[in-house]
């Protein structure tokens, strides 16, 4: 979604954005985000068929507020890990 929100990619571009995925996964992962409409699937008629992939707005929408929560895990991120260093060594002291 955060590489859809930039631009428009096709299969191959997002691959190579997103490089810890399997295709199957990438696949079936743009299939469920095109089936729920956060996503739409465009097909070129080009030989061999070029497809790209892209927010709709519903999806752009949706971004959005995700990206709220993005921000504040990422400004967080030190004060959850300090929080888990702490009850993890009050806990194996009890």
């Amino acid at each position: 979604m955060m590489a859809l929100d930039e631009q428009p990619y096709r299969f191959g571009e997002l691959r190579r954005l997103v490089p810890d995925i399997s295709q199957r996964m990438l696949t079936q992962t743009l299939h469920e985000l095109q089936r729920d409409g956060y996503v739409h699937r465009e097909v070129f008629p080009t030989k061999p068929p070029g497809v790209e992939y892209s927010l709709t707005e519903l999806g752009r929408s949706m971004f959005k507020a995700l990206n709220v929560l993005i921000q504040w895990a990422d400004e967080n991120h030190a004060s959850v890990t300090a929080a888990r260093l702490v009850f993890d060594s009050v806990k194996e002291s009890a």
